[in-house]
């Protein structure tokens, strides 16, 4: 079952296809994919034997591994859903091949190098009535959640300025294609960790009518940004000051949010990230995504404010509501046209 459109239950669960086993695949994608009802990991594509190994450590002995992404768009109608995980400069190819192969698609961010290819990507999924999501993942980190229901409480009244920072203490290159200078790699910080916080600002005030940007290659040896700020005015009045960096020696405020009734402020970044990182697995009754009281933020104004208690992260939302999509119909949780606008927003900064 591929179409994204109404369908007749499927007797089995839905078959998954992940290209990469990186840290995005690895640690994002086949974790979540494992833990969602309704959803199987078939086969993981990885050229490395080493990686082969580690899927089927990790996911059993059964899982299927494929040298090269041929092997698995040859069993196309053996699946009903490919996740695209590889390095960025593949991402607008291999999502191509498979909507051509009939698959459903979920795509890492960024979707691609510029909003004309992620425009092509949507209208191909659209003529062939096949659901193409991509995986923004920041959506569901816990205090974005909560800012979420504080704007939909009005307890900041009009938002005058939402700041947020990405911000890391990283002084040391690690190498590969993250950090590579060539273009097509589409490296650095400004389509990384920018992809999280333009795509959060959009979601949450709306689109730009202007983009202003400060871009620097900061460390010795580096080729591409790795000190990045952003300043959008979006078209409902509220202006969007964000921050992406590898340089900072102390970290700002992850969100400072100052609205005509109150600021919220939130110091830290969402747990959910190092505990995948770290070997956790999120499970059907289990706590996960919490924070502890003494990373929550605070609400109100000058010395009157109070914690306000963080929502528990859901990356695992993510994935069942593309399984909701497939089986019942309907939009997935991100769509293809919301990333298209965020690397509108993207190209203008760079």
């Amino acid at each position: 079952m591929n179409a994204a459109s109404p369908a007749s239950p499927v007797p089995h669960p839905l078959r998954v296809g992940l290209i990469g086993y990186g840290l995005a695949g690895s640690v994002f994608h086949a974790p979540m994919i494992a833990a969602t009802d309704g959803l199987v990991l078939d086969t993981v594509v990885t050229s490395s034997p080493e990686r082969q190994r580690q899927a089927r450590a990790e996911h059993g002995e059964e899982l299927r591994t494929a040298a090269g992404a041929g092997e698995l768009f040859a069993r196309a109608d053996e699946l009903d859903l490919v996740v695209v995980a590889s390095p960025n400069r593949t991402h607008v190819e291999l999502a191509t091949r498979a909507l051509e192969a009939g698959l459903a698609v979920v795509v890492d961010k960024p979707l691609a190098a510029g909003a004309a290819e992620a425009e092509t990507l949507a209208d191909l999924a659209e003529r062939r009535g096949l659901l193409l999501s991509v995986f923004q993942n920041r959506r569901w980190d816990g205090d974005f959640l909560t800012l979420r229901d504080l704007l939909a409480e009005g307890a900041l009244g009009e938002v005058w300025r939402f700041e947020s920072r990405f911000e890391r203490w990283r002084p040391n290159l690690k190498g590969g294609w993250r950090e590579s200078g060539d273009p097509a790699e589409l490296g650095g910080l400004l389509y990384d960790l920018g992809s999280h916080v333009v795509d959060q600002a959009l979601t949450l005030f709306g689109p730009v009518t202007s983009v202003y940007a400060e871009s620097d290659v900061r460390r010795p040896g580096a080729e591409t940004d790795d000190d990045t700020f952003i300043a959008l005015h979006h078209a409902s009045g509220t202006r969007s000051h964000l921050w992406v960096s590898s340089t900072a020696a102390a970290l700002g405020p992850r969100f400072r949010v100052l609205g005509s009734r109150a600021a919220y402020v939130k110091y830290g970044l969402d747990p959910q990230e190092d505990a995948l990182r770290a070997g956790a697995r999120p499970a059907p009754g289990e706590p996960w995504g919490a924070e502890p009281e003494s990373a929550w933020g605070t609400l109100g104004s000058a010395d009157d404010v109070r914690p306000v208690p963080s929502r528990a992260g859901d990356y695992p939302a993510y994935y069942a509501a593309v399984a909701a999509a497939l089986r019942e119909g309907g939009e997935p949780p991100v769509t293809a046209r919301e990333a298209a606008e965020a690397l509108r927003v993207l190209e203008a900064a760079r």
